[in-house]
């Protein structure tokens, strides 16, 4: 069997190989944040994007030198693991995971930044619009807090974790996310997006939800094509009465939801927003 390498600090080892200690900050505080990518046709997708929201979250926790952590480091460092991988010419996802080096308490004693980059294949006929839209509901067990952290990509995703063992354990394709309020924040892996009464509405960043790249993306196209676009604070009543939902992330683009409960939705608005994406 083939050996499969990642990316540790410049150094391209094999995957099996132990990377961190006990005192790993990442390992044991969720100290850091990640990025995951999607690179095709020889580049990553909005990658400034990426790196903006990258070096805008490195900021946040007081890591030093984000700027190091630029389009062409990150470009560079994927390409030469996707071709030690042998994926060139693949549908590719790429995680770049940050944190905190050096030991320390809650108090950490330096604020250097490390990476781990890891890459895997992605199947082209997965990353497709689905034609059968997903089947979701609303997890509504633990709440995610809202603060300014809270639109981080970070390590600390208990929330996510105990929302995919209730998707799993309902056979569900997706769960929506409730904000310490009761209001929608987000799924498990994406930004949400409602049509409802000719508007479409997502969660503000201010309700929780991370500040996903695929949402900027899909408001910008949105607004391009005349929509009317509403950052608010969203009942999940709302479920009910809308005419179409659907996800969106780094990898997959635009999905629509075809289901809720007894509801159904339509898929107009996702479509043309994905039929778009493509020529981006």
């Amino acid at each position: 069997m083939p050996v499969h390498y990642i990316d540790f600090n410049k150094q391209l080892i094999p995957e099996k190989e132990a990377i961190i200690t006990a005192d790993n900050r990442a390992f044991r505080y969720g100290d850091g944040i990640f990025e995951t990518m999607r690179w095709m046709d020889g580049d990553i997708r909005f990658l400034s994007h990426h790196v903006s929201r990258l070096q805008g979250s490195m900021r946040m926790l007081q890591l030093e030198h984000p700027a190091t952590f630029d389009a062409y480091f990150i470009r560079s460092r994927a390409a030469e693991l996707i071709k030690r991988n042998g994926l060139e010419g693949q549908h590719v996802r790429v995680r770049l995971q940050v944190y905190r080096d050096g030991g320390g308490l809650y108090s950490p004693q330096q604020n250097q930044a490390a990476y781990v980059m890891s890459v895997a294949k992605l199947d082209p006929d997965e990353v497709k619009h689905r034609k059968i839209g997903l089947i979701v509901d609303v997890y509504s067990e633990f709440r995610k807090p809202y603060s300014e952290l809270s639109k981080l990509k970070s390590g600390n995703s208990l929330v996510y974790v105990m929302a995919g063992l209730y998707r799993k354990k309902n056979g569900l394709d997706d769960v929506l996310i409730l904000n310490q309020e009761g209001f929608l924040c987000e799924s498990i892996s994406s930004n949400i997006f409602i049509w409802y009464g000719k508007k479409l509405y997502t969660p503000a960043i201010s309700e929780g939800c991370i500040d996903g790249v695929m949402r900027k993306v899909v408001i910008e196209m949105a607004l391009e094509n005349g929509l009317e676009v509403i950052e608010a604070q969203i009942s999940p009543a709302i479920m009910s009465q809308a005419d179409e939902i659907f996800h969106t992330n780094a990898i997959y683009g635009v999905q629509w939801v075809m289901g809720y409960k007894q509801k159904r939705y339509f898929n107009r608005i996702s479509r043309m927003l994905q039929e778009k994406l493509t020529h981006r």
